[in-house]
């Protein structure tokens, strides 16, 4: 399966909406656009990966890549995980969490709450 990386921004923050597989092939392409946002001096960041299907620990690794570049250059870092995924698991929140590595990152339910300032992340 392909990935598709759409951009769009909301409030400030570069929104990067991610669907498809996130593997070993597919996420040196999502490393770009994260990379390039930062470029263009967008250093609030929300990954959307509510159409995510699968992520492998290529896929992990480039989520903890941005995570890391975002701290850098003190920035933030925001994941979208669908709201059920908070309950029963989307497929990239059961595997954050098998890692043990979810803790990492502030995850939202949608768009709308991740580019909220005032709102608090989904715990892990």
């Amino acid at each position: 399966m392909t990935l598709k990386v759409k951009e769009a921004e909301h409030g400030g923050w570069a929104v990067l909406h991610i669907s498809g597989e996130l593997d070993l092939v597919t996420s040196p392409a999502v490393r770009q656009h994260v990379h390039h946002a930062v470029a263009d001096g967008r250093h609030r960041v929300v990954l959307d990966l509510t159409d995510v299907l699968f992520c492998d620990s290529s896929g992990v690794g480039v989520l903890i890549a941005a995570r890391r570049l975002m701290r850098s250059c003190q920035g933030s870092l925001r994941l979208i995980l669908p709201a059920r995924g908070a309950v029963d698991g989307s497929h990239v929140n059961r595997v954050l969490a098998a890692l043990g590595v979810r803790r990492l990152f502030e995850v939202f339910p949608d768009v709308q709450t991740a580019v909220d300032d005032s709102a608090q992340s989904l715990s892990a």
